[in-house]
């Protein structure tokens, strides 16, 4: 099978964006055009918003067909959103990054090529991995490395930083895995790995470059609290 007969969807899950989404579909676009060799699709997945991020969507799809497209829930919650969009899609594999693109896209090409050319079923950032270059606030910079210690001393897993917005899986294990996953929302992404490593999946870890976002509408002690309890359930056996 040549690179051309491979497919990537890339969902971007939203909720209320409509001062960034525009740019930062068009910035992806125009990345994927130029240093994706597969053939790709972007999907927006905007889970309940209540601004003009749907209307914002609509036209992105119609200026672009086939490259952009739109999936709406009227229920809120990012792992929502990816289950929903992940689940739907045909692609061989299927990515997520956040709206804000936190993430330099460089880090993209060897996540994909981890999972489309080798027998990993999982990608993920990371900020934690010796190459990583990162730019936030010292007090998220402290929650995310502490909650990173804890699921080291609950679950002795290998991969390193569990929360970072940019991911991917190939369809074969989201098929298999996701229908485990209980939680909806920012716990997500953890309970994936941790599952999948428990059950012999192959994770791959890519250093990345993260900048944070310092518009961000993520409530990052009530986002921890989720994430803990989590923790718990999954490490009791939920």
């Amino acid at each position: 099978m040549s690179l051309i007969d491979k497919s990537v969807d890339i969902i971007i899950p939203v909720l209320n964006e409509e001062d960034q989404l525009e740019t930062s579909v068009l910035a992806l676009r125009d990345f994927l055009l130029t240093s994706c060799p597969y053939r790709w699709q972007i999907v927006v997945a905007d889970n309940g918003s209540k601004d003009r991020t749907p209307e914002i969507c609509q036209d992105l799809k119609a200026r672009f067909p086939g490259e952009v497209n739109f999936e709406r829930l009227e229920q809120r919650g990012r792992g929502r959103a990816l289950r929903t969009a992940w689940l739907k899609s045909n692609a061989d594999v299927l990515c997520y990054m956040d709206v804000d693109l936190s993430t330099n896209l460089r880090a993209l090409p060897p996540l994909l090529a981890a999972l489309m050319h080798s027998d990993y079923a999982l990608g993920t950032g990371s900020r934690l991995m010796h190459g990583a270059i990162v730019t936030r606030q010292w007090k998220r910079e402290l929650i995310s490395r502490t909650y990173n210690t804890i699921i080291r001393l609950l679950f002795w897993h290998r991969f390193r930083d569990a929360q970072c917005g940019f991911k991917a899986i190939t369809r074969k294990a989201a098929h298999e895995l996701i229908p485990q996953v209980k939680d909806n929302e920012w716990f997500f992404d953890t309970e994936l790995l941790l599952k999948a490593e428990r059950q012999g999946y192959r994770i791959f870890e890519v250093p990345v470059e993260w900048i944070e976002d310092l518009g961000t509408t993520v409530k990052i002690f009530k986002t921890a609290w989720q994430d803990l309890s989590g923790l718990m359930r999954v490490r009791l056996g939920g």
